[in-house]
């Protein structure tokens, strides 16, 4: 395999919060396999001249099926259809620095050896198959006046199954672990897009979301929760679900009792940004346009009280469809509240650790994946600039491979 030398590439040292003297990182294939010695004589040489050189960044909240907010336009699509559409979503998301992607309801196993078998030039999904919710509750979509059942069901286009009842819950997660889920998602707590729950309606019963806890950890691994309002995220920690999405409305005790149980949140405050600018002229129902402003406006407060509690946060964005162009936002709005080194260590290790990849992504170190990218400027003097591909990413190299950018001409024999 071809041996690499990135000389003189400036890493970030979330530690110090800053970047390090400029050094070297060796890639052999897919791996890193030295940081900061000297080139091998048989290494081809790339000279960042000084430019940063960071993991590749990770959301650790997003829908690559989510190819357009009218979210029942996705559900009829055509699986065939969909999995176009998520590739071109996951291809754009790849070309903006972003290596490794934790899908919260929607992506199937296809899509991820898509990407492992190179159809899908996108970044590695880590997926948790289908989110669970009850009848009436977040992602299911009927109006109040359609009675029919849940004709969606698993097609690739919807992002959620109803599912109702303990035996039947413990079958839907036996389904979706031995089809390939990392973890399991549950919607525990109303939520904007679906029209028919309140933000503050408590989703499932606590026999039920007890069924999924036990047979994600038999499967080694975790629930994740869609929950926005205290007592819904109380409920959810109490209960041993690990990852909590979203948090809005979270208080300083529930956050200081997450932290306590080892739990990560997952804020994702541009979502909200997006569907305020937007969300109405794209068709988004008034019953949900009415619901923005609840959970946008607590945003920046449940940021502050996470991280007086000591609660790791990840980033994400779960931007729907044609809100995807907002991404970048998420770090402007972080900013706000968090430091830079916060912000970057949720979009690199923190994410890795809820992907499951803890060491393999997220750093750069030797034997981890070879996912970096290639920064023009100083994250740590300036974080935004992360959400800014088009002015400051000069190049993506995901698994070893120069995936995006103009490093490869810059490639000389040793």
């Amino acid at each position: 395999m071809t041996l690499t030398a990135y000389i003189n590439a400036r890493l970030p040292d979330l530690d110090a919060g800053a970047l390090t003297a400029p050094t070297t990182v060796v890639t052999e294939g897919d791996r890193i396999v030295s940081v900061g010695t000297p080139a091998p004589a048989a290494a081809g040489i790339v000279d960042l001249g000084g430019k940063t050189l960071m993991p590749g960044l990770i959301d650790a909240h997003f829908h690559v099926v989510a190819h357009s907010l009218d979210l029942w336009d996705n559900c009829i699509a055509p699986d065939s259809l969909a999995a176009f559409r998520a590739g071109a979503v996951m291809t754009e998301l790849l070309g903006k620095g972003f290596t490794t992607v934790r899908d919260l309801g929607g992506a199937d196993i296809g899509l991820v050896r898509a990407v492992e078998d190179d159809f899908i030039d996108g970044p590695n999904l880590v997926i948790c198959g289908k989110g669970l919710s009850m009848t009436g509750g977040h992602t299911d979509l009927r109006a109040r006046t359609d009675t029919r059942p849940d004709a969606l069901g698993w097609r690739l286009g919807n992002m959620g199954v109803l599912v109702d009842g303990v035996d039947n819950v413990r079958l839907a997660c036996r389904k979706m672990l031995k089809e390939g889920a990392a973890f399991i998602k549950v919607m525990a707590n109303g939520g904007v897009a679906s029209p028919n729950d309140p933000i503050d309606s408590i989703q499932y019963s606590d026999a039920e979301i007890l069924a999924m806890v036990e047979e994600a950890r038999n499967a080694n691994t975790y629930v994740s929760a869609h929950v926005y309002h205290d007592d819904a995220i109380r409920r959810c920690v109490e209960l041993g679900v690990h990852s909590l999405e979203h948090c809005n409305l979270i208080t300083p005790e529930t956050a200081k009792l997450a932290a306590e149980k080892g739990c990560i949140a997952v804020p994702t405050l541009v979502a909200y940004e997006g569907l305020k600018l937007e969300g109405k002229e794209l068709g988004l129902g008034e019953a949900s346009i009415a619901k923005i402003d609840i959970v946008r406006d607590a945003g920046l407060d449940s940021l502050a009280i996470m991280r007086e509690a000591g609660l790791p946060m990840a980033f994400g964005t779960d931007l729907l469809g044609q809100l995807r162009k907002y991404g970048g936002m998420e770090f402007d709005i972080l900013a706000k509240v968090l430091t830079p080194a916060e912000i970057i260590d949720g979009a690199t290790r923190i994410g890795a650790k809820l992907c499951k990849l803890d060491g393999e992504i997220g750093v750069i170190a030797e034997g981890a994946r070879a996912d970096m990218i290639v920064v023009d400027g100083d994250p740590f003097a300036d974080v935004t600039i992360l959400g800014k591909p088009d002015q400051h990413l000069t190049a993506v190299i995901k698994s070893g491979r120069i995936a995006r950018g103009a490093l490869a001409s810059a490639q000389v024999a040793a």
